[in-house]
């Protein structure tokens, strides 16, 4: 029985190698990963559908973030960036000090985390009510590449040997009283188990400091006065939405609504103090933007530039507003006047 099953596939591929080559290879090239990302306009997230609040409002316009679609590097996806306009090829090195796609949206996930945090205390801070931080958190956002260390992308370090870590100085103050490749425990949490880990010091040349090259974000726990919650989706990521989402969730903790019937888009990493910090794609998020008729587009100052070169080479309708805070921005709409 065996030797007549083998021999009807000998004979089948036999028959039919150069379809089955041709086959392989186009399975290759279609779910090969090469080193690269894509990036292309995106389109545009209403916060209204994202925001939920313990407090009635309502608003007469929309608050929307801006986003960036990046794609695979796949084969046909790098031969259509090399033919669509607005589709740039970029080295995944050049994104990122990780080495896999995955790590690339573990690191985007932990930017969307600290960004949803940001913009919570940002917009309580500018609002009339209280917001308390109970606990830091500081999760791994990328490894050097002179670590020498287990630790991954995504872990959440609370000590390193018997030392608690509150925040990145604990690090630091730690690792300066220890000698060059010694080694310790890392401790971390990842997706609700703990986990043992380990990190050698090193010596950083340019300045002889003691380093184990791993590097985090501090995200935090908090206790609002009015209960809030960001929705996002699991294929969301990245920081650039935290000025958006601060001020849709300010204009749902006050009384007044500040889109006066416009439909604002915009972009923007926030710090917790409600600083507004420079971004990347501006490009992809002015161009989707458009694409949804919006009226204003915030953007960092430090974008403005590279904003107002794509509206002026697209002839777009569109008014672009720099900020710097997001006082910045709800001055501007509390002020706008049609």
């Amino acid at each position: 029985m065996f030797t007549k099953i083998y021999e009807k596939i000998k004979d089948f591929i036999k028959n039919n190698y150069k379809f089955l080559i041709v086959l392989s290879v186009l399975i290759f090239l279609f779910y090969y990963e090469f080193p690269y990302i894509i990036y292309k306009s995106g389109g545009t997230i209403n916060l209204e559908d994202r925001i939920e609040i313990d407090k009635e409002y309502t608003e007469e316009g929309t608050l929307s973030m801006s986003y960036v679609t990046a794609i695979k590097g796949t084969a046909p996806f790098i031969l259509l960036s090399y033919i669509l306009p607005d589709w740039d090829l970029t080295p995944l090195d050049e994104v990122t000090n990780e080495d896999s796609y995955e790590d690339v949206l573990e690191e985007g996930k932990i930017y969307l985390e600290e960004g949803i945090d940001n913009a919570i205390i940002a917009a309580f801070n500018e609002s009339d009510y209280d917001i308390k931080i109970t606990k830091e958190v500081n999760k791994v956002i990328y490894l050097s590449d002179k670590a020498n260390s287990n630790v991954e992308v995504g872990d959440e370090i609370y000590k390193i040997d018997d030392t608690p870590v509150a925040n990145l100085d604990d690090v630091k103050n730690y690792v300066n009283t220890l000698k060059e490749n010694q080694k310790v425990k890392v401790y971390v949490k990842n997706k609700d188990k703990e986990y043992e880990r380990y990190a050698t010091v090193y010596k950083e040349d340019e300045d002889n400091s003691l380093k184990i090259g791993v590097a985090f974000k501090t995200l935090y726990e908090y206790e609002t006065e009015i209960p809030v919650n960001v929705k996002m989706k699991n294929n969301e990521s990245g920081s650039s939405g935290g000025l958006m989402m601060s001020l849709a969730i300010y204009n749902a903790l006050t009384d007044e609504d500040i889109t006066k019937g416009l439909n604002i888009v915009g972009t923007g990493s926030i710090n917790s103090d409600g600083t507004v910090e420079e971004i990347g794609g501006v490009k992809y998020k002015v161009l989707g933007a458009s694409k949804k008729k919006a009226d204003i587009f915030f953007c960092p100052k430090e974008n403005y530039k590279e904003a107002m070169q794509v509206k002026k080479k697209r002839n777009l309708d569109i008014e672009i507003v720099q900020v710097g805070s997001l006082k910045d921005a709800i001055n501007y709409l509390e002020n706008y006047q049609k």
